[in-house]
Parts: C-alpha cells; sequence; structure tokens
C-alpha cells in the first residue's frame, strides 16, 4: 500500500510540475488508469515517463512496448516484495541510484540532469532504480539458500573456457544513420524492416538505408564466433530464428538491425576476450562527401593503430582516442563495428556530434581471456548470478500468470 500511495504521489506531483496549474484537467487525464495489475495501477503518465527514459537510455527494441512490460513487472514484483515484509531504506535506494549512474560515468546529481534534459523526472528514475534494488533482495531473500555451487561446478566451467565446443553465426546487418531530428523517422522504418523474415527483402532494405560497408553486398557479413560479438548483443542474436530479425537497436546517432542467416556449432573453441584494444580518429564533417574522401585517403595510408599517430600529427590530442577495454565495457554502437573486423581493419560507419563528425575507427587488437587466469572465487560468484536469475525468470513467470492484467 505505501508503495502504491508514494507512485499516487509521484505522478501527481511531476504532472503538476511539468503543466502547472492551468493543466489540472490534463495531469488529471494523464493520472487516469492506464493499466491494472491485480490492485494496482500504472497510469499514462508514468507509461509515457517510462518510454522516454528507455529512449535516453538507447534500450533495444519498442520503447512503448518495453515501458508496458517493465511497469507491469514492476508492479507484481513490488507486490510480492511487499507480502515478503521487503522495503528499500533511503541508502539502499541512493547506492542504487550511484551504480547505475555509474555505468556512464556520472554522479547520480549528473545523471538524473541528464534525464531532465530530456524531459524524464528525476522521480521516474528514482522508481525504476527502487524496484530493481527491491527485486534483488527478494529474489536473495527468497533463493539464496538453495544456491550452492559445488567444487565440481567450478571445474566444469573453468574447462568449459579452456576447451570444448563454439557457436559461430552468419549475419546480415543494417546500420542507419539517426541524428536527433531523424530518429523518429529512421526508428519507424527500423521497426517496418524488423518484420521482414527473408533474406531477399532484408539485403534489398540493406543497399537502400544501411551505411554499413556491407551495404553493397546486402548488408551480409562473414561467419564469426558470437564471443566476437559485444556481449549486450549475443543473447538476442541467439534468440533468433534463420531469418529472424533483431527489433531496432538505438546506437549512439544511429539505429542497428541484424538478421540471422544461419548458425553452426564448430569443434573450434572461439576465445573469450579480457580486452580489446581499438583506435578512433575523428573527422569534421560527418558523412559528407569530403569526410569521407579524407576517410577513404587515411585508410590507404594506414596500416596499423600506430600509423594514426602520424595522421593526427599537429592537431589537437582530442582527434586521437586508443583505449584497450573489456567488451562489456565499449560502447555499443563501437562494439558492434569492432567485431566485424580484424586487426589493422577501418570502419566509417559511426558519426559523433549528432552526426557532425565522423569516427575513423582501427581495431588494434584483441587479447584472449586465459582459463588460468581465471580466479575460482570469480566463476563461482557468475555461476551464483547465474542460478538466481533463473530462478528470479522462473519466479517472475509464475507471477504473471497468477496476475489479473487489465488494459484500459
Amino acid at each position: 500500500m505505501t508503495a502504491q500511495i508514494r507512485r499516487i504521489a509521484f505522478a501527481l506531483t511531476a504532472a503538476t510540475a511539468m503543466f502547472g496549474a492551468a493543466g489540472a484537467a490534463l495531469a488529471q487525464n494523464l493520472f487516469a488508469p492506464a493499466i491494472t495489475v491485480n490492485d494496482q495501477v500504472i497510469t499514462g503518465f508514468e507509461l509515457e515517463q517510462r518510454t522516454q527514459m528507455l529512449r535516453l537510455f538507447r534500450a533495444p527494441g519498442n520503447p512503448a512496448e518495453l515501458a508496458r512490460t517493465q511497469l507491469i513487472e514492476e508492479r507484481l514484483k513490488a507486490e510480492a516484495a511487499d507480502e515478503a515484509g521487503l522495503e528499500v531504506t533511503q541508502e539502499g535506494l541512493e547506492a542504487g541510484m550511484e551504480e547505475f549512474a555509474g555505468r556512464t560515468n556520472l554522479t547520480p546529481d549528473e545523471f538524473v540532469q541528464r534525464l531532465q534534459a530530456g524531459g524524464v523526472s528525476p522521480e521516474a528514475f528514482r522508481e525504476f532504480v527502487r524496484s530493481g534494488v527491491l527485486w534483488r533482495e527478494l529474489v536473495r531473500a527468497r533463493f539464496a539458500n538453495r544456491v550452492q555451487i559445488s567444487e565440481d561446478e567450478v571445474d566444469r566451467a573453468l574447462g568449459a573456457l579452456s576447451g570444448g565446443s563454439s557457436v559461430q553465426v552468419l549475419l546480415s546487418e543494417i546500420i542507419m544513420p539517426a541524428p536527433p531530428q531523424e530518429m523518429e523517422a529512421v526508428m519507424a522504418r527500423a521497426e517496418r524492416i524488423s518484420q521482414i523474415d527473408t533474406l531477399p527483402a532484408f539485403a534489398a532494405e540493406a543497399r537502400r538505408y544501411s551505411a554499413s560497408g556491407s551495404r553493397g553486398r546486402g548488408g551480409r557479413m562473414g561467419w564469426m564466433p558470437i564471443t566476437q560479438l559485444p556481449p549486450q548483443l549475443r543473447p538476442i542474436i541467439l534468440s533468433l530464428a534463420p531469418g529472424e530479425v533483431t527489433d531496432p537497436l538505438p546506437l549512439e546517432n544511429a539505429v542497428a538491425l541484424f538478421q540471422l542467416r544461419a548458425i553452426e556449432e564448430t569443434e573450434v573453441q572461439a576465445p573469450d576476450y579480457a580486452a580489446i584494444e581499438y583506435a578512433a580518429y575523428y573527422i569534421d564533417g560527418g558523412r559528407s562527401e569530403a569526410a569521407l574522401a579524407r576517410a577513404a585517403r587515411i585508410a590507404a595510408e594506414v596500416d596499423t593503430c600506430d600509423d594514426l599517430y602520424g595522421v593526427a600529427k599537429g592537431q589537437p590530442p582530442e582527434v586521437l582516442e586508443r583505449d584497450a577495454k573489456a567488451p562489456g565495457d565499449i560502447p555499443a554502437d563501437v562494439a558492434v563495428e569492432l567485431a566485424k573486423l580484424d586487426p589493422g581493419e577501418v570502419s566509417t560507419a559511426l558519426t559523433r556530434a549528432n552526426g557532425q563528425t565522423l569516427v575513423f575507427l582501427m581495431l588494434c587488437g584483441r587479447t584472449p581471456a586465459l582459463a588460468e587466469d581465471q580466479d575460482r572465487e570469480s566463476i563461482r560468484l557468475q555461476l551464483r548470478a547465474q542460478r538466481l536469475q533463473s530462478y528470479a525468470e522462473g519466479y517472475l513467470a509464475q507471477l504473471k500468470a497468477d496476475a489479473r492484467i487489465i488494459e484500459q
């Protein structure tokens, strides 16, 4: 009940703040129930706020549909936590906000300011984090005693890292530039393309709209190990059947789509990577003919990342960046492009500064993660987290099956 009252207060306060006294009727409209989950209400305002927040997060998929799913699940999670007598403390909430903001190297205040600039209230972010913290505590309280990882399981996990079979995939891609003023139109086009289920139709769209180097091949890429893809993309690709297309994947100033053409298991174990080193040289002019021509000249002159220091000589230091990062720490759009490259190869599919700067991206190298470098305790923690996640997914599915969900 306390959580429901807090959400009601949040909706009224935020709506009034956004629309003022003159918009009282509009605020009341926004507060009207849009979805009822058991006895709990989800308002239109909450749906709007979550949808916009997911757009700012560049969450893959349809933001409105994902917002609906998340809010329904959060009501069920909150109800289960209330029955278990769990609440999030102020300290726990602040720690959760700090952890989430830290993923973007921002403080909570800085992160909230960015959200506000994008039309999302601080209350919407706090409720989002509160739900995540509460669910994590509930899952631990309910299932932690069931999760015991044996030494044999750790040994098997370490063995899997050092040998065995591996999955490789054959993909087609479409990377469409989407500066802020065009994002809505590009997303609408991407939603249409995501419904395609034949290879020729996807190839035709790639030739027409893609900015990637594979455009001339209808977006077709060669076989690649699944471990070469960004970690956040792997489960999305593995969930596809041949011919199926991912939901639109928002990137920085772009939208990506991938179609699975084939998948196979090989006897050779593909390595996981501990670090990926890459360089980015920034060229003024975005995707203009002059900028692309300059990028082509540079590509003809350089063979390694070290050569780019000569290209950038005499220019401001910020025109060239070189990093070595864990795969999960690399920005999603950069990670997608790097997955397609061999060391010394180049991509010019990305832009920055709202499309005004072209990114000349070169892969320097990949460092494999060696099984002997894996700490047994870290493996144990990973297995424990996976087991808890499995229990959590089953529990949530049960809550959904038992729920009364009414769309207004």
